[in-house]
């Protein structure tokens, strides 16, 4: 496949090179950048040395670069992907939009947390939780990538709500990421010196992730489904932990929260269950695709709580767009994603 990717130099775009580097049926054919046009991809991450030394064009090339491709990955803020989104499709490519842009059905909930006309409504993307959604992914010409938070999050909680096992509306997600969920940009908040040895909360009460996991819950559910979502920012470089509670309804037992999450997930390669008592962490995800998941439940409190982890950089986000590829293209959906994780 003919493969080319829109903002490559951000952390997302480098880590769809590296996963791509070792994948047998893709060959990059563009990449872009509007700050860096000209240089060596290899020369701003040297990393790279030797698996990519391709140069950088700019998105005024963009009609000859979807010309040239079957599937475009857009790793851009949000704003930007729906305008090339619609000159991609146009010329008969496939797109994986790693930012916000197309992964609301209601474009309006899009509207309303990020503040911007959506301008590609017609567009007919599908959501790319791929584990959750294999079938409209299959059928798709515009996939929007979930993000990082929502990953690990829903996936922790979608066989409770599949089974209905717990009380819909008391859930709370409390979430933490490496700073490179931040990007590349600079800021102050992502800064080593106020980074290191600190953990803070932030955006409480309004972090965008929000509606995403109301959607995809709500959507498993049948109905509407609020949440609460406290995101943390931890100086770790990657990783998601996502601790997720719920309340259980009457007379669900142990089993039957074991049998949900078996019966969902067993099947599922980039899925490895702990069990009930296990406890996930980062380490044992990072530089992989997998979503490692534990649960314990507190009959004093009658809660489950759900623990999951990921690479942020990987299952969310990079990772998780080369299994959506696989399986935009009816190819073996772990196909470039078997590296077991980095230890330690």
């Amino acid at each position: 496949m003919k493969v080319s990717i829109i903002g490559a130099t951000g952390y997302t775009g480098e880590e769809l090179l590296r996963l791509l580097s070792s994948h047998p049926q893709a060959e990059i054919v563009a990449i872009t950048s509007e700050s860096q046009t000209g240089a060596a991809i290899s020369e701003i991450y040297p990393h790279l040395q030797k698996f990519y030394d391709n140069k950088l064009v700019n998105m005024q090339q963009l009609d000859e670069v979807a010309a040239a491709s079957d599937v475009v990955f857009i790793a851009l803020p949000h704003g930007h992907a729906m305008e090339a989104g619609k000159k991609i499709v146009a010329k008969g490519a496939k797109v994986i939009d790693l930012g916000a842009d197309y992964r609301f059905r209601d474009t309006s909930v899009y509207e309303k947390w990020y503040k911007l006309p959506h301008t590609h409504k017609e567009a007919k993307a599908v959501y790319g939780l791929t584990e959750l959604y294999r079938k409209e992914v299959q059928s798709a010409t515009i996939v929007g990538n979930p993000g990082c938070y929502t990953t690990a999050s829903i996936l922790a909680m979608a066989p409770l709500i599949k089974l209905q096992l717990v009380e819909e509306n008391s859930i709370m997600i409390d979430a933490k990421s490496g700073v490179s969920g931040a990007g590349r940009s600079l800021g102050l908040n992502s800064h080593f010196t106020e980074v290191f040895e600190s953990v803070k909360a932030y955006n409480i009460a309004g972090h965008r992730h929000t509606p995403e996991i109301e959607q995809a819950l709500g959507e498993i559910a049948g109905k509407e489904i609020l949440i609460n979502f406290t995101p943390h920012l931890i100086p770790i470089a990657r990783g998601i932990l996502s601790t997720c509670y719920g309340t259980l309804k009457s007379g669900v037992t142990a089993a039957q929260v074991d049998d949900a999450f078996s019966s969902l997930y067993q099947e599922e390669y980039f899925i490895r269950l702990l069990g009930r008592g296990g406890y996930p962490a980062t380490k044992n995800t990072r530089g992989s695709n997998f979503c490692d998941i534990g649960w314990h439940i507190d009959s004093r409190t009658n809660r489950v709580i759900v623990v999951s982890a990921i690479d942020n950089l990987v299952k969310g986000a990079a990772g998780q767009a080369v299994q959506n590829m696989n399986v935009m293209f009816g190819l073996e959906e772990q196909l470039g994603l078997t590296q077991p994780p980095l230890y330690p």
